[in-house]
């Protein structure tokens, strides 16, 4: 059947065909087969005898080719499920080395993760000691200076006290 495509102006339009495509199969070639060779062996100019026996030996071989067919029909899907089965299991082994692969990388940043914390503590522990130390140093140095400032003082004070006064 011809359809048009859309246009504006129609005289233009150009027919548009469309042809679809439907497979046979194996079955219906058969069953075609066997009934064209019943209908030609009822027509031919044979007794009633020979056509049945020639209709049994036709029939045989009709079977014998279908019993071909089907195995052949059989043994390509069994062929397609193992190659699907095979195909299924190899990308689910790929997943799993994959799985395993990212687990392993995960573990191993975890880990070092966790020796870089423990390094950062080390050494922020290792700073705050000596930071207090320092403060404890120079805490201890501005005391020791504020005595000796202030017994020198003292002594400056004491020395005033004794010095006679002149006017």
């Amino acid at each position: 059947m011809a359809r048009y495509e859309e246009s504006d102006d129609l005289e233009l339009a150009e027919p548009l065909v469309v042809i679809e495509k439907r497979g046979g199969g194996v079955g219906s070639f058969l069953l075609g087969a066997a009934i064209g060779a019943g209908i030609a062996l009822l027509f031919a100019p044979r007794p009633g005898v020979e056509t049945r026996r020639e209709l049994r030996r036709q029939a045989r071989r009709a079977g014998r080719v279908a019993r071909e067919a089907a195995g052949d029909l059989s043994d390509s899907v069994t062929d397609r499920y193992e190659h699907a089965k095979r195909s299924v299991e190899e990308k689910i082994e790929s997943a799993r080395q994959a799985l395993e692969m990212k687990r392993r990388q995960a573990a191993e940043a975890l880990r070092a993760g966790r020796e870089a914390a423990h390094a950062a503590r080390r050494d922020l522990e290792e700073r705050i000691a000596e930071t207090k130390a320092n403060y404890r140093a120079s805490s201890d140095a501005a005391r020791a200076a504020r005595r000796t400032t202030a017994t020198a003082g003292d002594d400056v004070q004491d020395a005033a006290d004794r010095e006679p006064e002149t006017e």
